[in-house]
């Protein structure tokens, strides 16, 4: 990688980064120049997406954890800031589907575990990392939403928990847009072949659906550029 790359000496951390959007986000943010930090569940998933990036000629770190621990977000964020200064960018994906079903047969424990990993994580995250994003000199923090975060029926848990999300974050951009550097976007991926869109649905043809790489692709131009804070974009295939 060569100082010329947008993103050269940036710092990214991008969750749920062992597969899918994520694991796309974070190889194109490496291509960008930027070191990336892979956090996942799945320590197999993420050495998989480092080999790419290194192979590629990037440089990532990756830090297995399980994001409903608020514990381990802890730890996570003095690990990096014990090794770097600020935070430049920070990639609000990892989510759970949880079960469609109509709002009165939702599953009280399931819909907590949905909650905790889609909202309370990014909250902590935010949290942990505040001050390493007002080091920087131009921080953004991207959230993967959905369309279903206006209501559409059976999709009420994961559409609450994106909702909440948009909210969380939005709210987080004006409380810092005035004081700090930081910036929030929203990014609505839109129909992906991923393995969560076939879990939801099972009978449609992937090959109708655009990559994640596409999706990673322009979450890097959406931070390269000059955006305006509190922006929500939808990526169309």
């Amino acid at each position: 990688m060569t100082d010329t790359l947008p993103l050269s000496g940036r710092l990214a951390l991008v969750t749920g980064a062992s597969r899918g959007i994520g694991a796309a986000t974070a190889e194109a943010l490496a291509r960008a120049g930027a070191h990336v930090v892979l956090t996942a569940r799945t320590a197999g998933g993420l050495e998989e997406v480092e080999e790419r990036i290194h192979a590629a000629g990037g440089s990532a770190t990756i830090a297995p954890l399980d994001l409903t621990d608020g514990e381990s977000i802890g730890r996570l964020a003095q690990a990096i800031g014990g090794r770097w200064q600020a935070l430049d960018i920070l990639v609000l994906n990892a989510a759970t589907l949880g079960s469609l079903a109509a709002v009165q047969a939702i599953d009280a424990k399931e819909f907590a575990r949905l909650l905790t990993l889609n909202v309370g994580a990014p909250q902590a995250l935010i949290a942990a990392f505040d001050g390493m994003l007002r080091a920087s000199a131009d921080a953004r923090v991207v959230a993967i939403t959905s369309s279903v975060a206006t209501p559409r029926a059976y999709w009420g848990a994961y559409g609450a928990s994106k909702a909440a999300l948009e909210t969380l974050v939005g709210a987080y951009g004006e409380e810092v847009k005035n004081i700090s550097a930081i910036r929030t976007h929203i990014v609505d991926p839109g129909a992906t072949r991923t393995a969560m869109r076939a879990r939801a649905f099972p009978g449609e043809d992937p090959a109708t659906l655009k990559g994640p790489e596409v999706v990673g692709d322009a979450i890097v131009a959406l931070v390269v550029a000059d955006t305006p804070a509190c922006h929500r974009m939808r990526v169309d295939g």
